[in-house]
């Protein structure tokens, strides 16, 4: 899922056009979750085994409006309930000029970051096997490292 500071730049030229324009702004995209609130979802969920990774791409767009079309197209509209219904045309002219203008590539086009989390949980069950008691290993870590040694003079000769 998208989260965390996804579309960071989007998010500030909408919020400086639209308070310079109307005075005030109010959020044009749907907000996103952190990254340690997706852990204690899991772990009010029962899972105790818990991993969640962040992945951050960033994707290059000739303009704003481009970016806008494929958010559309992906279902990434704002959802909110709360939300101001309308954005003037001069207001989005205005955001599409701040974005270009401080986030622009050198080859003219412009950034938008995605941070993607994956998370994964784990229930225990009885049919699961558990692991080794602390302790009970029959070979040491140490040997691993004899082992290698072995393999590289078995592959000179």
């Amino acid at each position: 899922m998208f989260g965390g500071d996804t579309l960071y730049e989007l998010r500030c030229s909408l919020q400086l056009a639209e308070t310079e324009r109307e005075g005030g702004f109010s959020p044009h995209i749907s907000p996103f979750t952190a990254v340690n609130d997706l852990g204690h979802l899991l772990g009010r969920a029962g899972f105790n085994t818990l991993t969640v990774d962040t992945d951050e791409i960033q994707v290059n767009y000739p303009g704003m409006f481009e970016l806008m079309e494929d958010l559309q197209g992906m279902g990434e509209s704002n959802c909110s309930w709360n939300r101001k219904a309308l954005l003037h045309r001069d207001t989005m002219l205005a955001a599409a000029a701040v974005y270009r203008e401080m986030y622009r590539n050198e080859d003219g086009s412009i950034p938008a970051t995605y941070q993607i989390y994956h998370m994964i949980g784990w229930k225990y069950h009885d049919s699961q096997a558990r692991p080794a008691e602390r302790g009970s290993a029959t070979v040491s870590f140490g040997e691993l490292a004899k082992l290698n040694n072995v393999m590289s003079q078995g592959k000179k000769e």
